[in-house]
């Protein structure tokens, strides 16, 4: 089944990666992907969705999901390489699934975190994702 990158949350100081569930009084309602757990997540917390992240490029910004995809792409069914891998290793890694990245702004941490994603995604969720149209299908769907 295709996920929507716009509720798949990475909250700064929590591990792993959240879908978000509904707006709660004083925050907002999670489900961590891994243990499928709830908890409500003030509106203070540092929340990036998976769609507002974009890696730097030497022609610009490629969205993460292209990252994604590309990635997927490249590994078929296998999982990516584990974040803490040498760092050699990691560039060597994204040198293949995104050739044109920029090498002075994409750092190695930012890359072990794309890794991470890559594969939580894998494990607790779907490489699969909505396109434009089936975005818009959902919503749609939800305001019926």
């Amino acid at each position: 089944m295709a996920i929507d990158l716009k509720k798949v949350l990475s909250i700064s100081g929590q591990p792993g990666l959240f879908e978000y569930i509904a707006q709660g009084r004083n925050g907002f309602i999670v489900e961590a992907m891994a243990t499928k757990q709830r908890s409500s997540v003030p509106t203070t917390a540092k929340v990036t969705t998976l769609a507002d992240v974009s890696i730097y490029a030497d022609d610009g910004e490629v969205e993460l999901r292209t990252v994604l995809e590309k990635m997927r792409d490249m590994l078929g069914s296998e999982v990516a390489m584990s974040s803490k891998s040498n760092p050699e290793e990691i560039k060597a890694f994204f040198e293949k699934a995104l050739p044109g990245y920029d090498r002075d702004r994409f750092y190695v941490s930012h890359m072990k975190k794309v890794l991470d994603w890559y594969n939580n995604l894998a494990q607790f969720g779907s490489l699969e994702f909505l396109d434009d149209e089936e975005e818009k299908a959902e919503e749609e769907k939800k305001g019926e």
